[in-house]
C-alpha cells in the first residue's frame, strides 16, 4: 500500500464512528495530562485547545495545502 492509500485509509477510519470514539479518547488522555502536568493552571486553555483539535480531526480544510 502506498503512502497515500495509507492516508486515505486513516481518514476513512477517523469519519467512522469507532474513529471519533478512538480519537476522542486520546484527545482527552492527551488533555488530562498536559492538565496533570501544569497543575490544573492552564485547565481552560487546554480544554479549549482539545475541542478545537476534536472538531478538526477528520475534517478535510480545502483551504489548507496537502501535505
Amino acid at each position: 500500500m502506498d503512502v497515500g492509500g495509507l492516508g486515505d485509509k486513516a481518514k476513512e477510519f477517523l469519519d467512522s464512528e469507532q474513529g471519533e470514539q478512538r480519537s476522542d479518547q486520546a484527545l482527552d488522555k492527551a488533555a488530562d495530562f498536559a492538565d496533570e502536568k501544569t497543575g490544573n493552571k492552564y485547565d481552560q486553555q487546554i480544554d479549549k485547545g482539545r475541542d478545537v483539535a476534536d472538531e478538526r480531526l477528520g475534517q478535510e480544510d480545502d483551504s489548507q495545502p496537502n501535505s
